[in-house]
């Protein structure tokens, strides 16, 4: 969901040079937030109308600027719009002059994790617990990147919990180096982390369990595409209307992704469509 490097997806063009694509021409842009699943849908797309002989463009930038770029008809789509909750404040901001796409995945969540060889299993605990998670005598929660909105939660968390934590801002390639570190050591560790994640695929975690609902229930991921589009593309509106993803099927593709290498996010995301291709159809008939 969140950052990762920005080199793993190339700027192709700035946002002010952006056309919306005409209805006789196969050229397609996709916004592109740097998020794990994010890139690896965007690279997914990139390849998949790319065998249709469609022109595929990815543009790289923040939620807000995307959004703001498909509303404006700069950008044709974007993947990454979770609701009912997290992006609402956003959404709202340009719902009337976009189109929804999907939901393409269910049970979206995100809260407080930790390794399942943790001993505690609530938020509530943390406090009782601080000397399994102090780090030069001040117990960490790591964290990502402080604009988030994963980051603005967990604020709200520490208030709502009144955790003597430190709330660790770093980044999302930080905060997984740090998770993955304690895992080989067994040690304890407590971080902010969401589904869908590949991680999720490579160790056995577990959410602290949130009895206030700070972190609130789960979401859907939406796409939003420009109101024009599907008079444009029909056939790639039909595809994108009918794909879905779970998390078996989104973990698989961004565990490939970072098998093959992470800052070449095409090479792993060809291995999964030619191993995928029974479901493909099903998204593409």
């Amino acid at each position: 969901m969140f950052k990762l490097l920005k080199f793993l997806i190339p700027v192709v063009f700035l946002l002010t040079g952006m056309t919306t694509a005409s209805a006789d021409d196969k050229t397609i842009t996709i916004g592109v937030n740097n998020w794990a699943e994010n890139i690896a849908v965007a690279n997914l797309w990139k390849i998949l109308l790319g065998e249709k002989g469609y022109d595929v463009r990815l543009q790289n930038a923040d939620k807000a600027l995307i959004y703001n770029g498909v509303a404006q008809g700069k950008i044709d789509f974007t993947f990454e719009v979770w609701l009912p909750t997290l992006d609402k404040p956003p959404y709202d901001k340009v719902k009337d002059r976009v189109a929804l796409i999907g939901p393409w995945f269910k049970e979206a969540n995100l809260g407080l994790v930790v390794p399942d060889y943790v001993t505690i299993d609530s938020i509530e605990q943390l406090n009782a617990n601080k000397s399994l998670f102090a780090s030069s005598g001040q117990p960490k929660i790591i964290g990502i990147d402080s604009g988030s909105s994963l980051m603005q939660e967990t604020e709200k968390a520490k208030t709502a919990y009144a955790l003597n934590y430190d709330v660790q801002a770093s980044s999302e390639s930080a905060m997984i180096l740090s998770l993955e570190r304690a895992e080989q050591r067994k040690e304890p560790i407590v971080v902010t982390l969401w589904k869908p994640h590949w991680i999720w695929s490579k160790y056995k975690l577990k959410y602290l369990k949130d009895p206030k609902g700070v972190y609130g229930s789960a979401d859907s991921i939406y796409g939003i595409e420009t109101q024009t589009f599907k008079k444009q593309h029909p056939d790639v509106e039909r595809w994108l209307q009918q794909w879905k993803m779970d998390d078996n099927s989104l973990g698989t593709l961004m565990s490939e992704i970072i098998k093959q290498g992470a800052s070449t996010p095409e090479k792993g995301t060809k291995v999964w469509v030619d191993a995928n291709r029974p479901l493909i159809q099903q998204w593409m008939h």
